[in-house]
């Protein structure tokens, strides 16, 4: 594909001349398998093509990753659908990647050959804006994303800067390991943000891939808390999940808990559920927002029921290179297990459609390479 050839040339710092000439001699390592998306599409139509393409070449201070493992996540699906449109077309989504190091770039000397490592989101940032020299690139104006702006983890080889790069703590598998890197990630990012305190009560909205660890973490962290847990009505699956995981209640959006919410995390794609969190909040309490786009609005608001007593709603946005390096580590102290389905790279779509009908238990993974 011209496209992914010009892409391959910018992300290695080379002319598209340069590129060839290096291609031509056989020094790319070979073809790869990647699931490809080409337009925005409706997730139903199954629109990830499975397709050869040429090994990434790493460019400066870049790695090369030979992917094992990645997770399915619910932005992929605002990404395929349009909510979130990746920068250019075509584009190899995935941003919960876990792999091993199979070659470094010109300048790359923080791993070696061989090590494991995880990639999430966010790709790359400037290092100078006013966001990133406070730890925050997430909000970097020039950020880029893996799996939007640079090519991600639903293919068998892929780059990044090794300073976007994290080391895997040996106690998960690759594929545990993958939903660490985003629904993990986002979710303790957003536990953190919530103001939860030990003795109080968190709500969750949904329980998917990132609730299901968020949910491990506050029980860890706040072990005389309590975690309500609201669900789609007769999600069966998912309630069960949240059963084992220690909910202390469980109940559908629309319900009202035994005891008001201290704090509330949203993990839904709609809208609904932001609303019943701010009516299901105590006074001074935050509702904590965990998505990049909603697939549908948040309803109208009334001031008094929903907005008054100083209660607050805190979006996400992203994640930083800190809350992977907190995180892991935690992940494996708890530790973190992770549910996991498993699925081959050219199941994607139909993975994606499970996601979407809410009948993933847990997280969905690709499984890559063995």
């Amino acid at each position: 594909m011209r496209e992914y050839r010009s892409y391959l040339a910018r992300t290695a710092g080379m002319t598209q001349k340069q590129l060839d000439v290096l291609l031509s001699k056989g020094k790319e390592g070979g073809k790869m398998k990647a699931m490809v998306l080409e337009k925005i599409s409706s997730v139903e139509e199954k629109p990830l093509k499975l397709v050869d393409l040429p090994q990434p070449v790493p460019g400066r201070g870049q790695i090369l990753v030979k992917v094992s493992a990645c997770g399915v996540c619910h932005t992929e699906l605002d990404e395929i659908e349009g909510r979130v449109s990746p920068s250019r077309f075509p584009m190899i989504l995935g941003h919960e990647i876990v792999g091993r190091v199979e070659g470094l770039g010109p300048g790359a000397s923080k791993f070696e050959k061989g090590d494991r490592v995880g990639i999430a989101w966010i790709n790359w940032a400037c290092g100078k804006c006013s966001f990133c020299l406070q730890d925050e690139e997430n909000l970097c104006d020039t950020a880029k994303w893996t799996g939007k702006d640079a090519h991600g983890g639903y293919a068998q080889y892929t780059v990044v800067s090794e300073d976007f790069a994290y080391p895997i703590p040996e106690r998960f598998t690759d594929v545990k390991a993958a939903p660490l890197l985003c629904a993990g990630v986002i979710g303790y990012r957003a536990l953190r943000l919530s103001g939860m305190e030990d003795g109080r009560v968190l709500g969750l909205y949904g329980f998917g891939a990132s609730a299901h660890i968020a949910i491990q973490v506050a029980k860890y962290k706040y072990p005389d808390g309590k975690v309500f847990v609201f669900t789609r009505p007769n999600q069966k699956e998912h309630q069960s999940l949240a059963r084992k995981l220690g909910a202390d209640w469980i109940g559908a959006t629309g319900d009202t808990p035994p005891e008001k919410l201290n704090c509330a995390i949203d993990f839904t794609p709609v809208g609904e559920p932001v609303r019943e969190a701010l009516r299901n909040l105590q006074k001074g309490g935050r509702v904590v927002i965990n998505a990049i786009r909603k697939a549908m609005p948040i309803p109208e608001l009334d001031y008094t029921e929903h907005l008054w007593y100083e209660k607050e709603v805190k979006s996400v946005a992203n994640v930083t290179r800190r809350d992977a390096q907190e995180f892991l580590p935690l992940a494996a102290e708890i530790p973190i297990v992770p549910e996991t389905q498993e699925f081959r790279l050219e199941e994607a779509n139909e993975a994606l459609i499970l996601l979407k009908e809410g009948k993933i238990r847990g997280a969905g993974v690709l499984k890559i390479t063995e």
